[in-house]
């Protein structure tokens, strides 16, 4: 019965996958309200994006539609070709957005620094057919752009979308997807680097995965580990000084884990340049000083009964949770700058619940331990005061 159950989960799993793959809407599928045809398209990979368009060697004209679906009422959206570079800075954008009389709005905007704002302006080729459609949630920009090619046809292309206040453009957000809407494709052949591994923006996006599964296992599941260790093994007599060896092993190598976590993002940081993440950065930084200072202090530990044995507990106590809580939420406020899939937050979240589980029973196991050892302790006590009172009248 159960191994049926499990076939029968297991099926339904499949035929779902499937089902939601044939109905998942690509380029190549679509078909405009005018009947307009084009050559190539591609999927782009983030922002509900897609780009079709027909590249005419002869003449070096671009005829594209970018297409973004799924876009709430009162946004803007923007694609852009960058001639010199695979970011923003440079990007010439062709941009798009509903106005509060109904009608829709395109224009041209160059882009010459991160905190520029998306002002109407020539670009550095000309563009001819602009417009823009924007019905069921869909916006459409087309354009015709007078782009001869000399490197083998490859583009760097940008794509944006933001909030309206009024008919005014807001700054798009710098978290997200909205940091990975960067592609190189190729007009002829119509392949996408994307799709297929290459470019600057999949390089970065390894980066900060890196960057985040470093932190995740050092500061966010093997540091709360080694605090378990230290704080309920210690009280079993069989585990010995085992508890003391397994506690710092477990801390210093998510403490070397964690600071090539950190390193990583400070280089991304730099190679992010308008694009900052203040509170995020800051708690890194500030887990990083406590960190580096707990293990130093490790090697100025008083032994067991000296007098300033028992401050030194206190101090290393208080930054070894302090630590715990602040990686915990910067990791938190990580996935919030990723925004992975939703399985990623998941796990994680199920990690931290089932090890704050584990320590919570540990804890009463503990408290039931100590407690019991200390009447039993107290018991003998008693049992040897009565045993002396008695050999006094033998």
């Amino acid at each position: 019965m159960a191994k049926s159950s499990t076939l029968l989960l297991c099926l339904s799993v499949f035929i779902f996958i499937i089902s939601q793959s044939a109905l998942a809407q690509t380029c190549s599928n679509y078909k405009f309200s005018t009947n307009t045809l084009f050559e190539s398209c591609n999927d782009l990979p983030v922002l509900d994006s897609f780009l079709h368009y027909t590249y005419d060697s002869s003449s070096g004209n671009l005829q594209v539609a970018y297409r973004h679906k799924n876009l709430s009422p009162g946004k803007w959206v923007a694609w852009a070709v960058n001639p010199t570079a695979t970011g923003m800075v440079g990007a010439q954008a062709i941009v798009a957005y509903p106005q509060s009389d109904g009608t829709v709005r395109a224009f041209t905007s160059p882009i010459s620094g991160y905190q520029t704002s998306l002002q109407e302006g020539d670009l550095s080729f000309n563009v001819s057919e602009l417009s823009a459609t924007y019905q069921n949630n869909e916006m459409i920009i087309f354009a015709t752009l007078s782009l001869p090619l000399t490197n083998g046809g490859n583009i760097n292309i940008v794509w944006q979308d933001g909030s309206l206040s009024g008919n005014s453009l807001l700054p798009h957000p710098t978290s997200g997807n909205n940091i990975r809407s960067v592609s190189t494709i190729n007009v002829i052949s119509g392949t996408s680097a994307s799709t297929s591994g290459g470019g600057a923006g999949d390089s970065k996006l390894k980066k900060r995965n890196i960057h985040g599964i470093l932190n995740a296992v050092s500061w966010g599941i093997m540091m709360p580990i080694g605090a378990i260790i230290a704080r309920y093994l210690r009280v079993s007599k069989s585990a010995g000084p085992a508890w003391f060896y397994l506690h710092v092993s477990c801390q210093a190598s998510a403490y070397i884990i964690g600071v090539a976590g950190w390193a990583t993002g400070l280089k991304l940081g730099s190679e992010s340049e308008g694009i900052q993440f203040s509170t995020h950065r800051a708690i890194g930084i500030t887990l990083f000083c406590l960190a580096t200072v707990q293990v130093f202090a490790m090697f100025l530990r008083p032994k067991p009964d000296h007098k300033y044995r028992f401050y030194w507990n206190i101090y290393h106590h208080t930054v070894g949770y302090t630590i715990i809580i602040l990686a915990i939420v910067n990791i938190f406020k990580g996935l919030d700058i990723l925004s992975p899939e939703k399985q990623w937050r998941n796990t994680y979240t199920a990690i931290i619940v089932t090890l704050g589980l584990v320590a919570a029973v540990l804890e009463g196991f503990t408290w039931f331990v100590v407690i019991k050892r200390g009447k039993a302790e107290e018991s003998a006590k008693t049992s040897q005061l009565g045993n002396g009172d008695r050999s006094q009248y033998a």
